[in-house]
C-alpha cells in the first residue's frame, strides 16, 4: 500500500468519501470513485489494490498519523481528542463507514491500525519480561486496547456522537488506566 500522500490519492480519498456519505461502502465501485475523481480506472489500482486498502489509507492518514507526533510526546489525550475531532469533522463519511460489516469491515481496518501504533509503542522486550504468562505477549496486549479502543469509538459513532468527546476520552483513558477491581470498588464508595 501507498502509504504517502500525492494529490492522486487525496483525490481518490475524497472521491471515496463523498459517495460513502450518500451510499453503503460496499455498493462503491471503482469507477465510481474514478469518475468522481475524475481519474481513468488504472490510475486507482496504480495506487491501491482495492477500495478496502483506500479505506484503510484513510483512517491512517485521518487518524493514526496525525496522533503520532502527540503519542511520542506522551500525550495519549490529545491524541485521542485529534483523532475524535476529525471524525466529527467529518461525522457524515465516519457514520457510514462504522456500518461497513464482514471481512474488510471498518472495524477491523481501525483495529488493526489502533494495534500497530500501540505495538510500535510498547517496549515488547519489557513488557514480556512483566507480564505474568509467556502467552500473553505485547501483541495480545496492544490487540486488547485495540479491541477496548475500538469498540468505544465505533459505540460512540452509531450513537451519533452524542457523549461530548471529551468526556469519552476522559472515559476511556479512566478505564485504561484502572482494574476493573477499582472502577467496581469505587462504584459502591
Amino acid at each position: 500500500m501507498n502509504q504517502g500522500a500525492n494529490e492522486i490519492d487525496v483525490l481518490l480519498a475524497e472521491s471515496f468519501k463523498e459517495l460513502a456519505k450518500k451510499r453503503p461502502i460496499e455498493k462503491i465501485t471503482i469507477r465510481e470513485i474514478t469518475d468522481k475523481a475524475g481519474v481513468i480506472r488504472p490510475t486507482f489500482y496504480n495506487h491501491f489494490q482495492d477500495k478496502y486498502e483506500l479505506l484503510e489509507w484513510i483512517v491512517k492518514r485521518e487518524l493514526i498519523t496525525p496522533a503520532e507526533p502527540l503519542l511520542d510526546n506522551g500525550m495519549l489525550k490529545e491524541a485521542l481528542v485529534l483523532a475524535l475531532t476529525t471524525m466529527e469533522k467529518e461525522k457524515e463519511f465516519y457514520t457510514k463507514a462504522v456500518y461497513l460489516e464482514g471481512q474488510n469491515s471498518f472495524a477491523d481496518t481501525l483495529k488493526k491500525s489502533i494495534a500497530e501504533l500501540a505495538l510500535s509503542r510498547l517496549n515488547k522486550k519489557k513488557i514480556n519480561e512483566l507480564l505474568p504468562k509467556k502467552w500473553l505477549t505485547a501483541e495480545l496486549v496492544a490487540d486488547y486496547f485495540s479491541e477496548a479502543l475500538c469498540y468505544a469509538i465505533i459505540e460512540w459513532v452509531k450513537d451519533d456522537m452524542r457523549v461530548p468527546m471529551n468526556e469519552l476520552v476522559d472515559i476511556f483513558i479512566y478505564v485504561g488506566t484502572h482494574s476493573l477491581v477499582d472502577i467496581i470498588g469505587n462504584l459502591y464508595k
